[in-house]
């Protein structure tokens, strides 16, 4: 796959999670569209949303639940989409958004890979390709970033770096939906910062793109190191979300 390509899928599984159109995510102006829940969505979405905001960077394409497409088109108007995620407009939006019952949660960077960039990175350790039949003994809080522990059917591969008998490094990916695997890294402390988070996510996502899937990352804004190894591993920012959901 090329980066037309890959950008393509990630385009037409958003406008699957969203309910709108791929154009709508490149458009030059904002859309806002009724959020349902639609077979084929990423399995780990909590559909319908209450509020979903989505930049590929032309555009915000806001999915809401019914009554709140007037508030969140008037959040919306006239602000750039790199500031509909920034505060202080974030603290207009959950002002907005609290007689409804609903307050911003959460917010993502999302990764594609770079076909051009995309390489397996050296690794100082032995790395082992493991199939699911293989990943049973490991859920543990250590790689609970790498292995999904509330969906296990849904983890697919992983790439693990051994010292000696020791796993040193578990990067692990989840099909999330069809046509995208969602990877996530971790590394036991003392051996941080040798580059084997890359090496592990690197080859993961070249295991994947084998495999005709469109491997993702995601990443919090402030989790510097995680950003830094998405870059080193061939990865590339995508898109970004801010999610609303119920106050509790």
């Amino acid at each position: 796959m090329n980066n037309q390509e890959i950008l393509e899928i990630a385009l037409l599984q958003s406008a699957l999670d969203l309910n709108c159109r791929p154009e709508d995510l490149q458009a030059k102006e904002h859309k806002v569209v009724a959020s349902v829940s639609r077979p084929g969505a990423r399995i780990y979405l909590k559909l319908p949303f209450g509020c979903n905001l989505v930049s590929y960077g032309s555009n915000v394409t806001a999915s809401v639940r019914p009554g709140l497409e007037g508030i969140v088109g008037g959040y919306l108007a006239g602000r750039r989409p790199e500031e509909c995620f920034e505060t202080p407009a974030v603290h207009e939006l959950d002002r907005l958004l609290a007689p409804y019952g609903l307050r911003s949660r959460y917010m993502a960077e999302y990764f594609l890979p770079d076909a051009q960039a995309t390489r397996p990175q050296p690794c100082l350790l032995e790395v082992r390709i493991l199939t699911p039949a293989e990943l049973a003994g490991l859920y543990l809080p250590q790689w609970s970033n790498a292995l999904c522990f509330k969906r296990k059917e849904a983890d697919m591969l992983a790439a693990a770096a051994y010292d000696g008998r020791r796993l040193a490094g578990l990067a692990g990916c989840s099909a999330d939906c069809e046509t995208m695997w969602q990877i996530g890294v971790d590394v036991l402390p003392q051996y941080r910062r040798q580059g084997i988070a890359a090496a592990l996510t690197s080859r993961l996502a070249c295991e994947i793109l084998e495999r005709g899937k469109v491997p993702f990352y995601c990443a919090a804004w402030s989790n510097i190191g995680s950003v830094r190894n998405a870059l080193q591993s061939g990865f590339r920012p995508a898109w970004c979300e801010l999610g609303a959901s119920p106050i509790q």
